[in-house]
């Protein structure tokens, strides 16, 4: 029976000890990764990188996402609701991360129709129709071609565009500093340079609520 009693408080001690090492490694990771982003040639948001909110908001929301990720599809609408909750303190950005199948020419497309100023048009006939071309089991990325109209783009110009140099930059820059700051899912935030750690809508909520109370 006692040696029963030592081997369950041996255990309890691991179990307690490798949950202290999660805690603190989590810490060094977040103060590593906030390092990189707040850098002075920082790989958080480049100079072309698409934003909405005020130029002057003194709290940056930063998103790396994958147009054929069903969670950023998901969370876009969260993150207006939080936008929304903050009017004039919050400034969004968004980079691209994309992990799946056929999103590479879905950012040339966003970004191809970003020429034409209908870059957010854009992104929500993608988020609306993404159950039809971007299924997990059978990717049909081609299929977005028949969506584009619905956007107000020129979609004969969207082709044409695609092969642009600028675009293709855009595309290995942000999928460069994607993995510079150890971005390896969909959607990972940032705010103020912070990472979000533990994922989830009420930590990012926290995280972005916390950030603004002490901005303003």
């Amino acid at each position: 029976m006692k040696t029963h009693h030592m081997v369950i408080g041996a255990l309890a001690l691991l179990l307690a000890g490798f949950a202290a090492a999660t805690y603190v490694y989590r810490g060094q990771r977040a103060d590593e990764i906030s390092a990189k982003a707040q850098a002075p040639d920082s790989p958080l948001e480049r100079s072309y990188s698409i934003s909405t909110g005020p130029a002057d908001a003194k709290v940056v929301l930063v998103e790396f996402f994958d147009p054929a990720c069903e969670t950023c599809r998901i969370f876009s609408g969260h993150v207006k609701s939080l936008l929304a909750s903050h009017p004039g303190k919050v400034r969004l950005v968004l980079r691209y991360a994309p992990f799946h199948k056929g999103s590479d020419t879905m950012v040339l497309i966003l970004e191809a129709a970003r020429k034409q100023g209908k870059f957010w048009e854009t992104l929500d006939v993608m988020y609306e129709t993404q159950p039809q071309w971007a299924s997990h089991h059978h990717p049909q990325p081609d299929l977005i071609w028949q969506f584009l109209p619905s956007a107000g783009v020129d979609v004969d110009l969207v082709r044409r565009d695609l092969n642009s140099p600028e675009l293709q930059y855009i595309l290995s820059q942000d999928s460069a500093d994607a993995e510079t700051l150890g971005v390896q899912r969909t959607p990972q935030f940032f705010v103020n340079g912070k990472p979000l750690m533990n994922f989830g809508y009420r930590q990012l909520k926290s995280l972005l609520d916390s950030e603004v109370a002490a901005q303003y």
